[in-house]
């Protein structure tokens, strides 16, 4: 914490909770109570793919005077529409204090990006409304499955860049699938839950908008 207070007197810090399956690790209430404390923390990145660890974030935010500072953005691809539409509030000596997540930072927009755009537009419209209509619930485990096939959580996320990679040659931007370590591929079934996710939920897709500007891009 001390490297942190450091850095964060020369430039703003942003955090970054990053899952412990692809390198990170988990961090208890009392250390985010103790980390927003800090100025010069602007914002917190949330993606420990857990709602617990989640709320933990928030909460600490919430119950501290930077609350009003400090920026909250998901990371959370397996619960992303769901992050951004809800109101967390949390009882902080005798008031009510709100807070919403702010966006997103998240993998698994690169790709299906134009969609990305749309999702958060409507978002941005639902969030007045008291009342969410239940098709963003069934649409957020749409964009959760759809994360699964590309992220290869059951393997460990071991197929993640290649995964991403799969979707990116399949539109056109990419001629392959290949990663700097050339052992890293595709895991087991990876490329059958990718079709699936193609076949099962074609409207999630842009690649009728990466076709028509795809000579526009690599040309220019």
């Amino acid at each position: 914490m001390d490297r942190v207070r450091a850095v964060a007197e020369i430039i703003p810090v942003f955090g970054f909770y990053l899952q412990p399956s692809v390198g990170g690790r988990i961090f208890s209430y009392r250390f985010w109570e103790e980390f927003v404390r800090i100025p010069g923390i602007i914002a917190i990145k949330i993606a420990p793919f857990n709602r617990y660890q989640t709320i933990d974030v928030i909460r600490a935010v919430c119950y501290s005077d930077r609350r009003d500072e400090i920026a909250v953005y998901t990371g959370n691809d397996d619960n992303i529409i769901n992050d951004l539409l809800t109101v967390y509030r949390f009882q902080v000596q005798g008031r009510t204090v709100e807070k919403r997540i702010a966006g997103g930072l998240l993998g698994h927009w690169a790709v299906w990006t134009k969609r990305a755009v749309e999702l958060l537009e409507e978002i941005k419209t639902l969030r007045g409304r008291s009342e969410i209509p239940a098709e963003c619930l069934t649409r957020n485990v749409e964009v959760t499955e759809a994360n699964a096939a590309f992220f290869d959580p059951a393997h460990q996320f071991e197929g993640c860049i290649p995964g991403i990679h799969e979707v990116l040659r399949r539109q056109g931007p990419l001629q392959g699938r290949w990663c700097l370590n050339p052992k890293e591929e595709l895991s087991p079934g990876q490329m059958e839950e990718i079709d699936r996710i193609y076949r099962d939920y074609p409207h999630l897709n842009d690649d009728e908008f990466v076709k028509r500007h795809l000579y526009e891009w690599l040309t220019d």
